[in-house]
């Protein structure tokens, strides 16, 4: 992975766009040895219109912009110990900006930045920090359910890349990344600490009322039976 950033600099991205009344996203490269990684940045506005930015990814001028009037940053999510990229520079722009961390990735998230806690309580009682079961606590994941139906925002359990091609599109199917579905990716089957509470954590996800989508931050957005999607990627665990 490339070295945590020490100043605001911006790497392609997409555009930032609305995927429901309180939910922004947007996807970015990162350049690797092998192949250039896509990933994605959730941010989830709470009922005070504070804002929980999840896997931070530095934008351009006028996304900043948009995403500061959609709300104020107050929660910095860094789901493992992995996404530290921009963790820094987001806490250098924005000082009062919390960071959240799993417990697992706590020693080499504050490597890079200093980490507020392990645990939160947005005093939204839609929006729940997940550890996610099974992973040795390394990884994090948002609920939010809302009105219309309740999105899951995962980070590198699953991945669902699909328009990856040459060497470096090899590599990442190889690796589970990316496919023609969404895979449980191979480095986070092997690391996983306890695979049937992984596959439970995965089965209770598929029964939350009215699971209308996943976002994950490697691939599309899972909208089509993500239920089902979490049921097949559980079995696969077998």
């Amino acid at each position: 992975m490339p070295k945590p950033l020490t100043e605001w600099k911006v790497l392609p991205h997409g555009e930032l766009r609305t995927v429901e009344e309180n939910i922004l996203t947007v996807t970015g490269d990162i350049p690797m040895p092998l192949a250039k990684l896509k990933r994605r940045m959730s941010v989830v506005r709470l009922r005070d219109r504070r804002l929980v930015i999840f896997s931070a990814i530095a934008l351009c001028r006028e996304d900043m912009r948009f995403l500061e009037a959609f709300g104020t940053p107050a929660f910095l999510i860094v789901p493992n110990a992995h996404h530290r990229l921009d963790a820094k520079i987001w806490k250098d722009r924005y000082p009062a900006i919390r960071v959240i961390t799993p417990p697992g990735a706590r020693e080499k998230v504050q490597k890079v930045v200093p980490v507020d806690a392990t645990d939160v309580d947005f005093d939204d009682p839609g929006v729940t920090f997940v550890t996610v079961g099974g992973t040795d606590e390394q990884e994090a994941a948002l609920e939010v359910r809302r009105a219309d139906g309740t999105t899951l925002i995962l980070n590198d359990v699953v991945g669902n890349l699909r328009d990856t091609s040459g060497f470096g599109g090899w590599f990442l199917r190889l690796m589970k990344f990316a496919g023609d579905k969404p895979h449980i990716p191979l480095p986070v089957k092997i690391s996983l600490a306890d695979k049937p509470a992984f596959a439970a954590q995965l089965r209770r996800w598929a029964g939350l009322p009215s699971l209308k989508r996943i976002l994950v931050s490697h691939g599309r957005i899972i909208d089509d039976d993500p239920g089902g999607t979490l049921r097949a990627l559980a079995a696969s665990l077998k």
